[in-house]
């Protein structure tokens, strides 16, 4: 192998194969949403104090007695512990004495935080501030995480802005939102806008819970009429998040966020499972090899939707992401499958 094929990532075919009831990439998003029977999970909370005395909520997975190593997840636009990604993959992973952990952002527990601002794709200072004092608490557990969506495209912008950080040994992002001017335009066309729709309702309804005890006006300068006339994440992006957190405009935003531009940067192991397909993005977002730094794998599918990659029959269907995400992570941490739970 030459030096220059070792100077950039890889990438390779997913081993994803779709079955016949499944080959529409909107079955693939849908059914794990809203068909899918959802694994039992017991979790706990914890409330975390940021420096500027906002919150975050954290869901603890079952409790090992003896834990062998921790597991970060980060969820989705408008996700929480009770998104089916999170819950499933969270009952998936906690096994082999691994602790599961995931982050809430700012007001996606169910609880409003108590700043204007909330999160966005590329806000990485509440993460940062999260993996620190996730390593004090456990300092000599070797840690991986996970990115979904816009968790993914989070967590890969993080790394590639702290290619020396000490937080994790690996991570994975899936399905993530890598160009956000492109996943903006793609998923404003044809059905992805049900999707589209679907998420700005559940934003604009959060914003609008704030709006009653925080005065917006000088910092966005809408009423709340104005932000249900907001049809399109673009919109949102141009006159919401981007003033509220301190971008020019949208793509100003949406061009310092893009995990995309941070690819080249990243240190530690990392593998992206993206499908070509993805109704929230369109093949534009898919980097080339020689734009990955080399510990960086894409891992590609020509299907399996955004977050779905459902196989089996349509009687029995099962989650590929689960067996996918356990198998790599076994490769990192140690297994202590013997550890009871209490």
């Amino acid at each position: 192998m030459s030096k220059i094929a070792l100077s950039h990532g890889k990438i390779i075919k997913s081993s994803f194969r779709v079955p016949s009831w499944a080959k529409n990439r909107h079955v693939q998003t849908i059914w794990p949403r809203f068909i899918q029977k959802r694994l039992p999970l017991k979790y706990s909370m914890e409330r975390l104090t940021l420096p500027d005395d906002d919150f975050v909520d954290v869901a603890w997975g079952p409790k090992p007695a003896e834990p062998s190593g921790i597991i970060v997840m980060f969820h989705g636009l408008e996700g929480s512990i009770r998104s089916h990604y999170a819950n499933d993959m969270m009952a998936n992973l906690s096994v082999n004495g691994w602790q599961v952990v995931m982050m809430h952002y700012r007001g996606c527990s169910g609880v409003p935080n108590l700043k204007p601002r909330g999160y966005h794709s590329g806000e990485t200072g509440d993460p940062s501030f999260f993996l620190d004092w996730l390593n004090q608490k456990f300092p000599q557990l070797p840690k991986v995480a996970v990115g979904f969506s816009l968790g993914g495209n989070m967590l890969l912008k993080l790394l590639g802005e702290n290619p020396a950080q000490k937080w994790l040994n690996a991570a994975i992002a899936i399905s993530s939102p890598l160009k956000l001017s492109e996943c903006a335009k793609s998923i404003n066309h044809g059905f992805s806008r049900v999707y589209q729709k679907y998420l700005l309702n559940s934003i604009k309804t959060t914003l609008r819970k704030k709006m009653s005890f925080i005065d917006y006006r000088k910092l966005i300068q809408l009423t709340s009429d104005d932000v249900d006339g907001i049809t399109s994440f673009a919109q949102f992006d141009e006159k919401v998040t981007a003033p509220l957190h301190g971008f020019e405009d949208a793509n100003d935003y949406y061009e310092k966020c893009s995990a995309y531009h941070f690819l080249s940067a990243i240190h530690c192991s990392t593998l992206v499972l993206h499908s070509i397909d993805d109704p929230f993005m369109n093949h534009l977002v898919v980097p080339k090899e020689e734009e990955l730094a080399r510990n960086v794998t894409l891992e590609l599918s020509e299907r399996g939707g955004h977050v779905g990659f459902m196989q089996g029959s349509v009687f029995s269907p099962k989650v590929w992401l689960h067996e996918r995400v356990k198998r790599y992570v076994s490769d990192v941490l140690p297994i202590n499958p013997t550890t009871p739970y209490v």
